[in-house]
């Protein structure tokens, strides 16, 4: 397997080299001043990023203590 070093292509750009969508951020810049939407967009968009942040943890930690619940019963259901 190559490493992430390499030069090589991968295997999505040796059957699609052209990407279907181009986000329009990714083109030149028209010159056009931002508008104030963007300042707004940008406080939401982060506000759903530490809320989204903070959704992942939580489930990631029920998770856990799910896996160590069943690991307890499993470890109580062998030993008798």
């Amino acid at each position: 397997m190559a490493s992430k070093d390499s030069f090589e292509t991968s295997w999505a750009d040796q059957w699609d080299p052209q990407p279907l969508y181009v986000h329009p951020a990714a083109t030149p810049d028209s010159g056009k001043p931002a508008s104030k939407l963007s300042g707004k967009f940008e406080e939401k968009l982060d506000k759903a990023k530490a809320a989204a942040s903070t959704g992942v943890d939580k489930v990631k930690t029920g998770a856990a203590v799910g896996i160590h619940w069943i690991k307890g019963k499993y470890k109580k259901a062998t030993h008798r």
